[in-house]
């Protein structure tokens, strides 16, 4: 008698796949000075504890180490995390390791475990936004900070427009969706941390700059998204089916173009406002 096995098929977490969709490294290499001089603003002194949540490829967790911390950078997508580590070996860092976790169940990690918690433009992606406000608080330790850096719904620069440009050539989202661009709301922060027991008092905000530099040219920069950046390629890939791809080309070319500040057409320095979030704990 023949016995058989049935596999069952392991169910795909959709925020994983999206952000293990192209090659988001592409896309970083433009945001590495802006990553650099705002680690310069956290505080941060050798020696300390500091876990960066949805770190990508390193862009603030590498430079928080070179300040001598002791860095956890943990990210959902497996493609990013070896990016990191290859970044790290070719530093020579030793302060710093990058592996795989999710911002909504961090496992693994003991509770009060970092001095400060950094999530720049990471954890306002993840599902369960309540879940991830509830673990960042549970690893940081009394008297430490968690510090996020968010897009803003609606703000008229770079990335909050990709984002509303994108969401209207892609199909409604499923039901029971949360926009991670509320992350960028302050009363929605209020609420999440609040229910995770924080404060309001205890959560302050300041509007912030980012910039993407780059040596060639927005029309250039407009590929790196479409090509590599999940969430445009997923645009892309509907607007594509429904004979709109050009029209979602030009809209982004034209934003990239009437944004960049460069003051030359075959270079490219781009500002996108972001609200910085410090919680105390």
């Amino acid at each position: 008698m023949n016995e058989s096995t049935t596999m069952q098929p392991t169910a795909v977490n959709p925020n994983k796949a999206l952000w293990e969709k192209g090659d988001f490294t592409r896309i970083a290499e433009t945001m590495r000075e802006s990553g650099a001089a705002l680690v310069e603003k956290l505080g941060i002194t050798s020696g300390m504890d500091v876990l960066d949540l949805g770190c990508g490829d390193g862009t603030t967790a590498i430079p928080e180490a070179r300040l001598g911390a002791n860095v956890l950078g943990v990210d959902i997508a497996g493609n990013l995390v070896a990016a990191a580590n290859k970044r790290i070996q070719e530093e020579g860092l030793t302060n710093i390791t990058v592996r795989e976790g999710d911002a909504t169940n961090l496992e693994g990690i003991p509770d009060e475990s970092f001095d400060l918690v950094v999530s720049i433009f990471g954890a306002m992606f993840a599902p369960k936004p309540f879940d991830v406000a509830k673990e960042m608080v549970r690893v940081t330790r009394r008297g430490g900070r968690i510090v996020m850096g968010n897009w803003i719904p609606n703000d008229p620069t770079l990335v909050a427009q990709i984002l509303k440009i994108s969401a209207t050539y892609t199909p409604p989202p499923p039901e029971g969706f949360v926009s991670p661009m509320l992350w960028g709301v302050e009363s929605h922060i209020i609420d999440r941390f609040g229910k995770a027991g924080i404060p309001p008092e205890n959560i302050s905000f300041e509007r912030d700059t980012y910039i993407f530099m780059a040596t060639f040219s927005p029309a250039e920069l407009v590929e790196r998204f479409k090509n590599y950046y999940g969430p445009t390629m997923n645009a892309f890939e509907a607007a594509e089916k429904e004979g709109r791809a050009a029209d979602l080309q030009r809209e982004l070319e034209e934003l990239f173009n009437r944004e960049n500040r460069s003051g030359d057409a075959n270079s490219t320095s781009i500002p996108a406002t972001f609200l910085r979030v410090t919680v105390r704990r």
